[in-house]
């Protein structure tokens, strides 16, 4: 049988990767495959460096996590976007990444559009965590 937690513990968890993340991170979307974790260097071209509102993510509840407030901001160079990077509030350390597609798509990070041209304003439409057997 598959280890269990209680919403409570979910919840807690969840909370506590917004702890140790920072109140003020930042978000690299960036083009290709995504290393293959996050003590590996940045991979591919860096689209855009977005830093979060201070409330990034909502508190937990029912074992997931979702996106706070607007996440937006204006592209940096042009091309398709494939993963992102979340990064601490010094900009340094990446806490977490994964898959970028367009809203609807699936990815762990949803986009309006995936296919960025350089000045473009790009919105995060979906943000969401979900903690184990949520």
């Amino acid at each position: 049988m598959a280890l269990q937690l209680s919403v409570a513990a979910r919840n807690a968890l969840l909370d506590a990767i917004e702890t140790t993340i920072g109140t003020a991170p930042y978000l690299d979307i960036r083009t290709g495959a995504q290393p293959s974790n996050c003590a590996q260097a940045d991979a591919g071209t860096e689209l855009e460096h977005m830093a979060l509102p201070s409330d990034w993510m909502a508190a937990a509840s029912g074992g997931t996590k979702a996106k706070s407030g607007t996440w937006s901001g204006t592209a940096d160079a042009a091309g398709t976007a494939g993963h992102f990077r979340l990064k601490d509030t010094t900009d340094t350390t990446c806490h977490m990444q994964g898959s970028v597609t367009a809203t609807g798509g699936g990815g762990q990070l949803e986009l309006d559009n995936v296919v960025i041209a350089s000045g473009q304003t790009i919105t995060i439409t979906a943000f969401t965590l979900t903690a184990p057997n949520a």
